[in-house]
């Protein structure tokens, strides 16, 4: 069964790549815009079985539009592409809701089989580029296991790792399922007891002492 599938990238050699490149494969390119007001206003129109972003665009960037197509469209598959596969692309395309992740250099097989699983289970490909992200982003830190340099709870050790992947607040929230609120006092706390000047200058230090390898 072929997948009904909406591409949308600003480029339109990109666009036309990806529609050869999987011709031939259970991903039937149905449809492809160049930016996120065209791909809302169809996907309000029309039904499609997934979509294929890029994640860098300049009119609308592809987070973005994926926040958008959660909201109108909360169980539609999602996958993003891009030629980086950049720690923070991950992790802000997880706390936004994609269903996974693509590189444009991958091969149509890879593309192919990642938007399947999206399809089918409604989840990232097991052991893909997004998924180790996911496991890495929910995964339980203990205080005991930490470095001295960080003297914080589990939970605000949490919210550390999120803060060294680049994610905004409202980001962070949404990856933990708390208010934005409590992850500002978070936030603060962190910062208070870390002696930190900042997001960045925390960040800096939790990846240089490995919270986010």
């Amino acid at each position: 069964m072929s997948l009904k599938t909406l591409v949308v990238d600003d480029h339109e050699a990109a666009r036309l790549g990806l529609m050869e490149l999987l011709v031939g494969t259970a991903i039937s390119v149905a449809q492809t815009v160049p930016d996120g007001e065209s791909a809302l206003r169809y996907l309000d129109e029309d039904r499609f079985d997934a979509v294929l972003i890029d994640v860098q665009m300049k009119k609308m960037d592809g987070l973005t539009l994926l926040t958008s197509i959660r909201q109108a469209h909360p169980n539609l598959p999602v996958v993003l592409i891009s030629a980086y596969d950049y720690p923070v692309y991950l992790a802000r395309a997880v706390a936004n809701g994609a269903h996974d992740y693509v590189l444009k250099s991958d091969s149509a097989t890879k593309i192919e089989q990642t938007l399947s699983h999206a399809c089918e289970n409604g989840s990232a490909y097991p052991g893909g580029r997004l998924d180790n992200v996911r496991k890495k982003m929910s995964e339980t830190i203990r205080s005991t296991q930490l470095p001295p340099e960080l003297p914080v709870t589990s939970r605000e050790a949490q919210v550390l790792r999120h803060i060294a992947f680049g994610l905004s607040n409202r980001e962070i929230a949404k990856s933990l399922g708390i208010s934005v609120e409590t992850v500002k006092e978070h936030v603060q706390n962190i910062l208070r007891k870390t002696g930190a000047s900042d997001r960045t200058d925390v960040a800096v230090r939790a990846v240089r002492l490995g919270l986010v390898d």
